[in-house]
């Protein structure tokens, strides 16, 4: 009996210690548009391949990046409705917390709650796994800017950068080869951009791409219009 037998069962291990259910999420993610993130010393960014499948969609009401606090935000690969569900339950939980203590929701908390959340969908009847990764962009207690992935498994990571969806391992080399202890923020956005660059197929421009930066300097965390992101391209080039 092959691992097939176990496939359509959400909470029965296969022959080879695997629920194949979230094997199947993972691959939603990674047939998803490109997403990075990398943290630096002052900072965070993340971005994002928009890129729609065709010119009757109007992509500037395509928004990947979401804001969950002034201070946090999140970027996904995978299943847009998906992630909805995931950055409605966060922002509720942060808004929660800061009514509660008075003050923000550290990244770590949020992203332990969205983790637990995606964790109860693999062994929950009558719902799947979800079909996204987040990266999630933040303030830790001790107000240091933290980056982390939270995959449909509910494991999550912390980074200094990392690539998740369509190219994720190519981009993950080329951001290996960049990315230092010491980097900047202003350095990160640019590599982002040159990491995206690298598997972009066709003109990449602030149409089609999408950036959010996280400011320790600000304590806030915003999403960069488009004019900004253009003029972050023409330096590169």
């Amino acid at each position: 009996m092959g691992d097939s037998a176990y496939s359509f069962s959400l909470t029965t291990f296969s022959r080879t210690g695997k629920l194949l259910q979230i094997e199947y999420a993972l691959n939603a993610v990674s047939n998803g548009r490109t997403s990075l993130g990398i943290a630096a010393k002052d900072g965070v960014v993340i971005a994002t391949d928009k890129k729609v499948s065709s010119t009757l969609i109007d992509v500037d009401a395509v928004q990947k990046i979401q804001s969950i606090s002034p201070s946090s935000g999140f970027v996904y690969s995978g299943l847009g409705p998906d992630y909805r569900v995931l950055t409605r339950s966060a922002r509720k939980n942060a808004s929660a917390y800061e009514r509660t203590y008075g003050e923000r929701q550290p990244i770590s908390q949020t992203v332990k709650q969205t983790a637990s959340l995606m964790q109860e969908y693999t062994q929950s009847g009558g719902v799947r796994p979800f079909g996204c990764s987040v990266l999630a962009a933040g303030f830790d207690e001790d107000l240091e800017p933290k980056l982390f992935q939270v995959d449909p498994s509910g494991a999550y990571f912390g980074w200094r950068a990392t690539a998740i969806g369509k190219g994720f391992v190519n981009a993950k080399s080329f951001l290996e080869k960049r990315v230092t202890p010491d980097i900047l923020l202003e350095d990160a956005i640019h590599t982002c951009l040159l990491t995206l660059r690298e598997g972009f197929e066709g003109e990449i421009n602030g149409k089609n791409i999408e950036v959010g930066i996280l400011e320790k300097e600000t304590g806030s965390f915003r999403i960069l219009k488009e004019e900004e992101v253009n003029d972050y391209l023409n330096e590169a080039n």
